[in-house]
């Protein structure tokens, strides 16, 4: 009973790494690096079959660097163009969206275009769906630290909150 025991607890011990090379390996995949840029997992929502606009997502974009940098804009195949928004508060107290011109991104700090938060990269006129689990290159441009190829990852979308674009 004793090797038998000891037989579970290796073959436990052996699962439990497997497990966590399987989570940690995309997660590292999903991570990209320009100069002192570090860009954490863009994402998309999926949209439906004739949906004329997309939303693309950065959990962060770290700033590791002494000097400040921009993101200045951001293209992709499926496309016709990328728009970073803004969003804001009209005076009706009603959430809407903006485009802008880019997103400071200070030394030492981290910027975070998440569903929820204040910017995002809309993706205006899609040459396709965006369904879930697809992966699409998004090239992202900086005004200091130049371009850098990502890969987006297209997710279930949450549930849509009460702003219009």
């Amino acid at each position: 009973m004793n090797r038998s025991n000891g037989l579970r607890r290796q073959a436990l011990s052996s699962l439990a790494a497997a497990l966590l090379a399987a989570f940690a390996l995309p997660s590292a995949a999903h991570d990209f690096k320009l100069g002192p840029l570090r860009i954490d997992h863009p994402c998309a929502t999926s949209a439906p079959a004739g949906a004329a606009n997309g939303a693309a997502y950065l959990r962060a974009i770290r700033n590791t660097g002494e000097e400040p940098d921009r993101l200045v804009g951001a293209s992709t195949p499926v496309a016709r163009a990328v728009e970073i928004h803004r969003s804001v508060v009209d005076a009706r107290q009603v959430m809407r969206m903006r485009a802008v011109d880019g997103i400071d991104l200070p030394h030492k700090a981290e910027v975070r275009l998440r569903h929820s938060g204040e910017h995002h990269l809309r993706l205006i006129d899609l040459k396709q769906p965006l369904k879930y689990g697809d992966r699409l290159p998004m090239t992202l441009h900086f005004q200091k630290a130049g371009e850098r190829e990502v890969t987006v990852w297209v997710q279930v979308p949450r549930e849509a909150s009460p702003h219009r674009h």
